[in-house]
């Protein structure tokens, strides 16, 4: 009998090297200012954190941030809004697709988590536990 495994696959080595060729080519089109007319992403200093390939790679979720904002919907919905003009100016970068993915934006909330996690860690109850220093009803 075929042994069947229950445990959640990930991302194949395929869709984890296209996401990355995606992010680069993002991030150079940011660095060269290729998005004029809109003042708000003009203006603003846009960084691709992670680019996630669907199996089939038609579809890019691009995780972005953009420095010293704390508010980022405004700029994932521009982004979003110039998806097709940003999807053509990838097409030079990754012409050896056989499809050009299709670009969605999301903020990427992952420095959030670290930052909660961090503040966590550094908590007196957690220096406590790992310092020994609690009794052992506290166990």
């Amino acid at each position: 009998m075929a042994k069947t495994r229950n445990t959640p696959k990930g991302p194949s080595q395929r869709q984890l090297s296209v996401g990355e060729k995606v992010r680069h080519a993002l991030t150079e089109s940011f660095q060269r200012g290729e998005i004029r007319g809109d003042p708000l992403l003009e203006r603003a200093v846009v960084s691709v954190t992670e680019v996630r390939m669907s199996p089939d790679l038609k579809l890019a979720t691009a995780y972005v941030t953009v420095l010293g904002q704390e508010v980022m919907q405004p700029f994932v919905d521009a982004l979003n809004r110039h998806a097709k003009f940003l999807r053509g100016r990838l097409t030079p970068a990754l012409r050896q697709m056989k499809y050009m993915p299709e670009i969605r934006f999301r903020e990427d909330d992952s420095f959030d988590n670290f930052a909660r996690i961090d503040a966590l860690l550094r908590s007196p109850e957690v220096a406590r536990d790992l310092d020994g220093e609690g009794t052992e009803e506290d166990r």
